[in-house]
């Protein structure tokens, strides 16, 4: 009887998950292994929701965003005898392994299912944040930061018709890289992320200065997870109205551009306009690079499956796949280091 491997895909979906599912079916099949889709992330598992999958099920789905089995942020230990059913459905299902795409939550799950019953489990690093620590990148990164930079380019001929400010809110959760790298190619003036406090005092200060210089128009962009802070000491971090968290803790984000929006107009005078991308980083068709990384990664991951290896995450390092234990790649969030930071800043003012 042919071996199985289940896949899932949990927490954001982004584009290049279908990459990865379909480079996991073509190897394991070739291998002789069945392959099964886990609906809608951890409550697949826990709810007993499966979909085969094989060579036809996958054909064509490489350049597709988001994922063919569905998504969710749901977190198994969370739900009264979650974990339980988990194991049970999968004993049931007679999976020999199971290899789960996703970002902190999802593999974070993983490891711990791993760590405390030894279950059979593979990860693979996706979210467009771009924050684990254990791989220097990300699938779906790369699309978001090139669907960001394309948003500040066209809001450059608005913003310099009418010699306006336009602050441009991107996400990244409690990490700044997409509003970094997007920044940066995007040649912004202001880059506003949560690893570095800038009060809005100083924020409106580099504005005008530019604007002494000659400067008739603005780009700033900022991160959904930046703090909104004062001189004074005071400091916001803007949700959208949601004092409620998912099952892994987090606070629905997003606003911070509003109101870094009114806070310029109130202080400079300067007329300001907000864009706030959303989800349009997540979805469309992932990038050439999105598409070989995960591809490589979707590979990567069904030889350690097939072989046994678990407990363990693929990786990028610089252009090698790597491997990397999954208590490791979960352990802390990658953020944005000064030096990095630095490079944006040399153009700001």
């Amino acid at each position: 009887m042919a071996k199985r491997v289940g896949i899932l895909t949990g927490g954001g979906d982004c584009p290049g998950l279908n990459a990865v599912i379909r480079a996991v079916v073509r190897a394991s099949d070739v291998a002789g292994w069945d392959c099964l889709g886990v609906l809608e992330g951890w409550r697949g598992l826990v709810d007993g929701l499966f979909r085969d999958l094989g060579p036809v099920q996958v054909s064509e789905i490489l350049q597709r965003g988001g994922t063919i089995i569905g998504t969710s942020r749901t977190n198994p230990y969370k739900i009264e005898g979650g974990v339980e059913k988990l194991l049970q459905n999968a004993r049931e299902c007679e999976l020999d392994a199971l290899i789960a795409i996703g970002g902190e939550d999802t593999l974070g799950v993983a490891a711990r299912l791993y760590r405390e019953h030894g279950f059979p489990v593979v990860g693979v690093p996706k979210t467009i944040d771009n924050d684990l620590s254990g791989t220097d990148y990300t699938f779906g990164f790369d699309t978001a930061v090139n669907t960001a930079t394309e948003a500040i380019d066209r809001l450059r001929s608005p913003a310099e018709s009418r010699h306006r400010v336009m602050v441009v809110e991107v996400m990244g959760r409690h990490a700044g890289w997409i509003a970094l790298m997007s920044g940066i190619a995007g040649g912004a003036d202001l880059v506003l992320i949560p690893e570095q406090k800038m009060t809005v005092e100083a924020v409106c200060e580099d504005l005008r200065r530019g604007h002494a210089r000659g400067r008739t128009f603005s780009m700033v962009v900022v991160s959904e997870g930046y703090e909104l802070s004062h001189e004074s000491g005071e400091s916001q971090l803007v949700g959208q109205n949601a004092p409620t968290t998912d099952q892994f803790g987090h606070v629905l984000l997003g606003g911070v551009g509003e109101e870094l929006g009114r806070e310029i107009e109130r202080r400079t005078g300067f007329e300001a306009r907000v864009v706030v991308l959303g989800f349009i980083q997540r979805g469309g068709t992932p990038t050439p690079r999105d598409r070989i990384l995960a591809t490589r990664f979707g590979l990567k991951a069904a030889e350690l499956a097939h072989n046994g290896v678990f407990g363990q995450m693929v990786a990028l390092r610089g252009d090698d796949i790597a491997v990397v234990s999954l208590d490791e790649a979960t352990a802390e969030l990658k953020t944005v280091t000064p030096e990095w930071y630095a490079v944006a800043q040399a153009f700001f003012g």
